[in-house]
């Protein structure tokens, strides 16, 4: 039997190593179909519920596995389907290859149905390599690019191979004028700043008496380095998002993440600070960065298309980050004067005992501070985490504490809704013994979640580790937008965008043949979590939460929070509960003593 093209691309992935594509069939990939049906299914078609979501999984897969996400979509509808989840990969930074159809090249100009110009569709999302496939000849050249440029530029690449060229026999490029060999593989590579360079970035730390670090994705495979750097310096050390997982929370000089997401140790570190080291970061709002002329500052990253940004460093590393910080050690002066850490680690044990504190904050019914703040303790050590865009990513940024093996991320940069969900399921597909969990708002659920339940039902049982636990926040309301409306717009909430229907999500997933509970009150909150992590398989837990629990800036002052909830009197429905829960939530930080949370919320003095 001959070799097909479509029988070449799943050959030519199965040899660089790829074990899944997550796709949804059309008829633009007909001959890739069959490709699959012929090869038995390797790579597995890991079957999502829409393109979108196929993308979404792709990439979880690729954050989580730090191996390259395939995905493949049909062309016209299919390939539109896929951008969103592509940009979400190519703004995070993360290797992500997706091969879509494209109509006959006999039809191509003719305003054929379900054509599309993809590539100039394609041309931005897939800016570092997007081709087209019109011979045979042209692979494996061009798949093998592509893979190649995913991993090198940590982004996303496209092959659109039409549908008739699926159908040809495969035949190989020659040793002849225009033909173009490829070969498999690309090597590791760590590459590290000049000498000179290194000298002038330890001048500038050196000098430093209160030194700040920043740590972004890029320094996930520098732990250690990060750490002796931290302690050599006297250094606090924030994290971006993207970077949460990246160092473990428990460390007493970790004042957690920086921004409007972030904590008030964060804040006030970068607020204080006379020094600024970044690694492996490109935290996009310089707001939250010290004051220009207030730092010296280096950056540390591995991409020269990205330092220089967001702050005006000195010196500017380009680097990976373990090599690089590996070199830089010996070059750094001991902190003689401690004063500064100290600082920071008070800070950070005070901003700990305020977040138990707004957790403990009465709520009608449950305090979503707390369905959040709960499950640290219960967290399984190796646990895989995923947050949905919205209010989830407030609590998931500011109360889970990660440690050890604990991996965790969300759309950071693009922020969109919707891959809470089908990022956990990547996560399955690239550690299937492992228990995953996924932080949602009822909007991200109602969106697509609900739908990726199917998807979850469907591969569950192929799992070592049949757990994957989608919480929900229940309130009601697109409660992130909302309360953006309020803080920034004055405007109180309006009700025919932000109000949303209250889902039986539990009921759905028992529906499908998962277990579901619903959670009413705060006493069975850590029930419910217990449950969950310890069923044979997936679970929705369906906590009711209250809309008017606020998430708060870590730099507001009671004064700011007083205007916010002055507009907020002007017209809102909830006015009343949204200014009872703005203070209590904010008075928190401002309470002195050492206080002890009991183990149900509203225990606590204060409050």
């Amino acid at each position: 039997m001959s070799t097909k093209v479509s029988d070449h691309i799943l050959e030519r992935l199965r040899d660089w190593g790829v074990e899944h594509v997550f796709a949804y069939a059309g008829d633009g990939i007909n001959g890739l179909l069959a490709a699959w049906g012929r090869a038995g299914d390797n790579p597995r078609f890991v079957q999502a519920r829409h393109e979108e979501m196929a993308a979404f999984a792709a990439v979880g897969y690729a954050k989580f596995s730090g191996r390259v996400g395939v995905c493949a979509a049909t062309s016209g509808p299919g390939a539109i389907h896929l951008l969103n989840g592509l940009y979400d990969a190519k703004l995070d930074h993360v290797p992500v290859v997706a091969i879509v159809g494209q109509t006959d090249r006999s039809a191509m100009g003719g305003s054929y149905q379900q054509e599309v110009d993809l590539l100039s569709l394609y041309k931005d999302v897939a800016s570092d390599f997007c081709e087209m496939v019109t011979v045979p000849e042209q692979l494996p050249n061009v798949l093998d690019r592509a893979m190649r440029t995913a991993m090198a530029r940590r982004s996303v690449t496209a092959v659109i191979v039409p549908a008739d060229v699926q159908e040809l026999e495969y035949t190989p490029p020659g040793h002849a004028f225009k033909m173009v060999p490829s070969s498999l593989g690309m090597s590791r590579y760590a590459p590290v700043p000049a000498e000179a360079d290194l000298a002038r970035a330890a001048e500038v730390l050196n000098t430093g008496q209160k030194v700040a670090v920043l740590i972004g994705q890029g320094a996930r495979g520098a732990r250690q380095e990060v750490m002796a750097v931290a302690e050599r310096l006297g250094a606090g050390v924030a994290k971006a998002l993207l970077g949460k997982d990246a160092l473990d929370d428990d460390l007493p000089y970790v004042t957690g993440s920086i921004g409007l997401l972030g904590t008030r140790p964060s804040y006030e570190l970068m607020t204080g600070c006379d020094t600024l080291l970044v690694i492996g970061s490109s935290f996009p709002y310089s707001q939250f960065l010290p004051g220009f002329g207030q730092a010296r500052a280096v950056q540390i990253d591995i991409d020269p298309h990205m330092v220089g940004l967001r702050y005006p460093f000195e010196v500017n590393l380009v680097g990976d980050a373990r090599e690089t910080l590996t070199r830089l050690l010996p070059l750094l002066d001991a902190a003689k004067d401690t004063t500064w850490r100290e600082k920071v680690e008070k800070d950070t044990a005070r901003w700990q005992e305020v977040m138990q504190r707004r957790a403990a904050v009465d709520a009608d019914p449950v305090n979503p501070e707390y369905v959040v703040h709960a499950l640290n303790d219960l967290l399984p050590e190796d646990v895989i985490l995923s947050a949905d865009s919205g209010s989830a990513a407030n609590w998931y940024a500011r109360h889970l504490r990660l440690r050890g093996a604990m991996r965790g991320s969300l759309s950071g940069t693009l922020a969109t809704m919707g891959p809470g969900v089908p990022y956990a399921i990547g996560a399955k597909f690239a550690h299937g013994d492992r228990p995953a969990v996924a932080l949602v708002g009822d909007g991200a659920m109602q969106m697509n979640g609900m739908a990726e339940l199917i998807t979850i039902a469907k591969y569950y049982r192929e799992w070592a580790d049949p757990r994957l636990v989608v919480a929900v926040l229940n309130n009601r309301d697109l409660n992130q937008v909302t309360w953006e409306m309020r803080a920034m717009e004055g405007a109180p909430r309006f009700e025919p965008s932000q109000s949303i229907p209250d889902v039986a999500y539990a009921d759905v997933a028992r529906l499908f043949g998962l277990e579901g509970i619903r959670v009413e009150k705060p006493g069975d909150v850590v029930g419910a979590w217990q449950t969950a992590l310890a069923a044979d398989r997936p679970c929705v837990l369906d906590f009711v939460t209250d809309p008017a629990v606020p998430p708060i800036p870590p730099h507001a002052t009671l004064d700011q929070v007083e205007a916010a909830a002055t507009a907020v009197l002007m017209g809102d429905s909830d006015h009343a509960n949204v200014v009872g829960q703005g203070f209590k939530a904010k008075v928190q930080e401002f309470l002195p003593g050492h206080r002890h949370r009991e183990d149900r919320p509203g225990a606590q003095d204060g409050t």
